[in-house]
This record gives C-alpha cells, sequence and structure tokens, in this order.
C-alpha cells in the first residue's frame, strides 16, 4: 500500500500536530528538556512533547491508573537518555563519550568526565538524566521484580546504538541482516515495557513470556515506521543506518561513495534513486504483513490486554509517519 494510502486509513486525529506542539511537559522532563536546549540544542522540544503524547497509546494496559503518570515520565526521560546516546553514535560519530556513557546506567563509578576527548559538559548532563529516570522508578511497586529483566534489555539497546557507530564509520558492513538484528532495540519497546511492568502491581508473571513474545514483532514494526521517516534526515547527518538505505545499497541501488554528507548533490541523487524504486512503500508493506500476523496470533494474557497494546502500534505509525521531518 503506498504510503499516503496508508495515512489516510490510519487514527491520526486531525489536529495532531497542534496537540504535540502546545503538549505540557511535565516538570521533571520539562526541566531536563530547557537544559538540554542549553547543552546539547541538537534536537527540537518537539520530539520529546511527541513520544510523551504518544505513550498512552502504547502502554501495556496493566499499569494501574495511579501509576500512569509516572510510568509515562519515566518512560520519556528514558526516551531522551537513549536518544542523547544514539545522538553521539550517529549524528556526533563521538566514539569516546560514547563509550563513557553507556557505563552510566551498570559501572556510573568508572565513568570518567574529565577523559581526553570527552564532551565534558554533554556527558555530565547524560548523567543527570539517568539519574532523574532512576530517582523516578525506585518506588515503582515491581521495581525489583523486573529491574532484571530491564538492565538486560537495555544493554541490547546500548549494543545496538554501538553497531550504529561501528556501521556509520565502516559502511562496508553494511546488511540487512545485521541492521535487522541490532537496530530494533533502539526502539525501546522492551526497556519501556519493563517501566510499564514495574508500575502494574496486578501483573501475573505468567503472562511475562506471552506479553515479551508479541514485543519482538512490535518492536520491528516499530523500527520500521522510524526507518521510513527518518532516512532522508539522517542521510544528510551522516548516518546510513535506515533500513532504506541499507536495503539500497544491499541491492547495488547506491553506492558507497555516493554517501558523502558534505556532497549535496550525491545526497539529492541517492534520495531520488531510493524514492524512484519505492523502497519506502516496501518497508511499508512490510509493517502491514507483521501487523495482521501479530493479530492472528492465537496468544492470549489474562493480565494485559494484548489486544489493544497490538491496535497501538497504528496509532504509533500513524504519527511516525505524519511527524515526518520534524523529530
Amino acid at each position: 500500500m503506498p504510503r499516503q494510502q496508508l495515512i489516510d486509513e490510519l487514527p491520526i486525529p486531525p489536529d495532531h500536530l497542534t496537540e504535540i506542539v502546545t503538549a505540557t511537559l511535565p516538570e521533571p522532563v520539562a526541566e531536563l528538556s530547557d537544559e538540554y536546549d542549553r547543552v546539547v540544542g541538537d534536537r527540537d522540544q518537539f520530539l520529546w512533547q511527541w513520544i510523551y503524547t504518544l505513550f498512552p497509546s502504547f502502554t501495556l494496559s496493566s499499569v494501574s491508573a495511579e501509576y500512569a503518570e509516572p510510568a509515562r515520565i519515566q518512560k520519556t526521560i528514558l526516551t531522551m537518555f537513549v536518544t542523547l546516546l544514539d545522538d553521539l553514535a550517529e549524528k556526533g560519530h563521538d566514539q569516546k563519550t560514547l563509550e563513557e556513557a553507556c557505563q552510566i546506567p551498570y559501572r556510573p563509578e568508572t565513568v570518567n568526565p574529565d577523559r581526553k576527548g570527552v564532551d565534558t559538559e554533554q556527558l555530565r548532563y547524560i548523567q543527570r538524566v539517568w539519574s532523574a529516570f532512576e530517582d523516578g522508578i525506585q518506588d515503582a511497586p515491581k521495581h525489583d521484580d523486573y529491574r532484571d529483566i530491564f538492565d538486560c534489555d537495555l544493554r541490547q539497546t546500548l549494543i545496538g546504538i554501538e553497531y550504529s557507530r561501528v556501521l556509520n564509520d565502516h559502511v562496508e558492513i553494511a546488511n540487512m541482516a545485521g541492521i535487522e538484528h541490532y537496530d530494533p532495540h533502539n526502539m525501546l519497546m522492551f526497556p519501556y515495557a519493563g517501566v510499564d511492568l514495574m508500575f502494574s502491581p496486578s501483573f501475573d508473571d505468567s503472562d511475562l513470556s506471552t506479553v515479551r513474545s508479541v514485543i519482538w514483532e512490535l518492536q520491528r514494526m516499530a523500527r520500521i515506521g522510524n526507518w521510513t521517516t527518518t532516512w532522508e534526515r539522517e542521510l544528510g547527518e551522516g548516518d546510513y543506518t535506515a533500513g532504506p538505505v541499507i536495503y539500497s545499497l544491499q541491492e547495488g541501488l547506491i553506492s558507497m561513495e555516493d554517501l558523502n554528507p558534505d556532497d549535496e548533490n550525491a545526497i539529492k541523487r541517492v534520495t531520488e534513486q531510493i524514492r524512484s524504486h519505492g523502497i519506502e512503500d516496501r518497508f511499508i508493506s512490510e509493517w502491514e504483513e507483521r501487523y495482521e500476523a501479530v493479530k492472528e496470533r492465537q496468544e492470549r494474557a489474562d493480565s494485559v490486554d494484548l489486544d489493544s497494546f497490538v491496535e497501538g502500534m497504528r496509532t504509533v505509525l500513524a504519527y511516525q509517519l505524519a511527524a515526518r521531518g520534524k523529530k
């Protein structure tokens, strides 16, 4: 299905962009957003408003009403943390600062902001973002039950970010098998679910295997939606990790020699080549196939509404497509 036809059929409120840009970020997020503007400034506040607005569409129904807002806030802060690391890898190509930042969740005592070549100010800011996340989940009713799983899932995200850095520095390793294995973890679907479960006092652990089985598919779908709406911007930033770009390289539609962010004409030629071969539609078709397949699965969970969770991915895709070029 062509992208515009899919947009027409997806549940996008007519005033969705107004809803996002007028969203009031809660105090912990607003403070970090203001500091981000001062310290980093690469991203517009729109991104944080966008994900904060979107979270209710794909939050596990097991999150009790009293904890819905704390879970939403902490997932937004987690998004900020991972975005900062991802941008170090993909936009800044800053290996040393990234190496130190990746230690923050697991070995904070080893982090060295004064290491030569490290962006000290940005690294200290990343530490403050992580501290805000930690502080907000410590008292979650099931924090201790799911923290170990969350930590494991976040490690996969950090490995995915490191793979992106290596790929951008060595484009010759690019292939779809690699990007499909590593890159979906950057969408944080498993860590988000981990936060939800920490705030789900009535969740039944016997449903965990089923929930995670479904998330494997949803994570791939979220990645596809992101790929198809950010690849053009990323090309100009020297980031070549989006599926449409990797697929086009693998199929010989473009060459590594064409990937020069300092050559505007080369980037335009690559962009037109990818567009002319309908590569985005190929990925959107894959998204549809995965969506229909996961809806047809017979898995059930008593303590969480899987159908609404899966259905929420339509809203996620709708907002990804509608916010193209704005995040």
